[in-house]
C-alpha cells in the first residue's frame, strides 16, 4: 500500500518513512522543504537501501496535490506538514491558521474525491493545555490553547471528527504526541532545527557541541520535585512506529466511517533538570546551564496515560530516555562532521 507522507522530510516524518518501509508499506513523501533539508533524502536512502519517492510541493497547492493523487494510487495519508513553532504562531497567527488548517481541509477533500480511506493526523498534547489532573487520558478535557499553533491542532481535530461524522466513507486517527526526542540509531537522520532551536534537546546537544554558549532552564519554582517543568519525552523512533500501528488499526476497522484519538507518550514525567543530568551521565559530558525566570506560556507539567494506545493499537514504547539522549548526541556529532 502506498502511503502519502506530508512533511515526510521533517523530524518525525522522516523516521516514520523508515518504519513504514520496514513494515511493508511504500511511503510517498510530499514536502516543500520550508522547514527541512533535501539532504534528509540521502540519509533515508542509506537506511532503507533505495531512493525514496519524493514530490517537492506545498500541501496548500491543490493543483500539485491533485496531480500527485492522479499519478499515485494512494492507500492512506499521514499528515505531518504544518508550521509548529509556538512563538512564531503568536507573532504570525494567520500563517498558522492558513497553512495548518488549510492543508488539512484540502487533503480531506482530495481523499474523499479520490477514494482514499485511511487518514492519520499529527496532533499534539498541546490540546490539553495545563490539565487539572495527571496523567492525561484521551478523555481529559481539552483546554483553551495557549498559542495559535496549539489552537490549530484543536481545530484540525474538530474538522476531522466533523468530517468523519458526515459519513465520507473514511477512517481517521489523531495521534496526540508528547515530546519527541532522539534520532535514528544510525545517525543518518535526526532533528534539524533551523536557527535557534525551540525544542529543549537540540538546544542541549548544540550547547554540548559548543554551538550555543549556555543553556537556560526556564523556571525553578514550579510545583515539581526539583522546581522545573515536567514533560513526557518519547524517542522519535517509538513515535514513528505508532503511525504504522495506527494504519494497521484503520485497515482492520470494519466501520465505513471511524474516528479516534490516542496519546503517544511514555506514560512517565521527567523534569527538565532530570533530563539534563541524564544527558550528562549517558554521554559523559558536563553541560553549561543556568536557571532563568519562567517563560510565559509554559505548561508546568504534563505526561500521558497510554493504556488506550497499548490496548487498542497494540503499541508501546521500546526505547528509554537514555537511548533517546545517546542517539540525539550521536546525531549532533554526525552533523558536525558534515559541515
Amino acid at each position: 500500500m502506498k502511503i502519502l507522507v506530508t512533511g515526510g522530510a521533517g523530524f518525525i516524518g522522516s523516521h516514520t518513512v523508515v518504519e513504514l518501509q520496514k513494515s511493508g508499506f511504500e511511503p510517498i513523501i510530499v514536502d516543500n522543504f520550508s522547514n527541512s533539508e533535501e539532504k534528509v533524502l540521502e540519509g533515508l536512502e542509506k537506511i532503507i537501501g533505495k531512493p525514496v519517492v519524493c514530490y517537492k510541493a506545498d500541501c496548500n497547492d491543490e493543483a500539485a496535490l491533485r496531480a500527485l493523487f492522479e499519478k499515485e494510487k494512494i492507500g492512506g495519508v499521514i499528515h505531518f506538514a504544518a508550521n509548529k513553532a509556538v512563538g512564531e504562531s503568536v507573532e504570525n497567527p494567520l500563517l498558522y491558521y492558513g497553512n495548518n488548517i488549510g492543508t488539512t481541509v484540502l487533503l480531506l477533500k482530495l481523499m474523499k474525491e479520490y477514494g482514499v480511506h485511511n487518514f492519520v493526523f499529527s496532533s499534539s498534547c498541546t490540546v490539553y493545555g495545563q490539565p487539572d489532573h495527571l496523567p492525561v487520558t484521551e478523555a481529559t478535557p481539552r483546554q483553551e490553547a495557549a498559542s495559535p499553533y496549539g489552537n490549530t491542532k484543536k481545530i484540525c481535530e474538530d474538522i476531522i471528527r466533523d468530517f468523519i461524522f458526515s459519513k465520507p466513507a473514511m477512517k481517521a486517527i489523531a495521534l496526540r504526541y508528547f515530546n519527541p526526542v532522539g534520532a535514528h540509531e544510525t545517525a543518518e537522520i535526526g532533528e534539524l532545527p533551523r536557527g535557534v532551536p525551540s525544542n529543549l534537546v537540540p538546544y542541549i546537544t548544540q550547547t554540548a557541541a559548543g554551538l550555543r554558549q549556555k543553556l537556560t532552564v526556564f523556571g525553578s519554582d514550579y510545583n515539581t520535585p526539583d522546581g522545573t517543568c515536567i514533560r513526557d519525552f518519547i524517542h522519535v523512533v517509538d513515535l514513528a512506529k505508532a503511525h504504522v500501528k495506527a494504519l494497521e488499526l484503520l485497515a482492520g476497522v470494519q466501520e465505513e466511517n471511524f474516528y479516534d484519538v490516542f496519546n503517544i507518550g511514555t506514560g512517565e514525567g521527567v523534569t527538565v533538570l532530570q533530563l539534563i543530568k541524564t544527558f550528562e551521565e549517558v554521554n559523559n559530558i558536563k553541560l553549561n546551564y543556568s536557571i532563568g525566570p519562567r517563560r510565559p506560556g509554559d505548561v508546568e507539567q504534563i505526561y500521558a496515560q497510554v493504556d488506550k494506545s497499548r490496548e487498542v493499537m497494540k503499541w508501546q514504547t521500546e526505547k528509554s530516555l537514555e537511548d533517546s539522549l545517546r542517539d540525539a548526541w550521536r546525531w549532533e556529532q554526525k552533523l558536525a562532521t558534515r559541515k
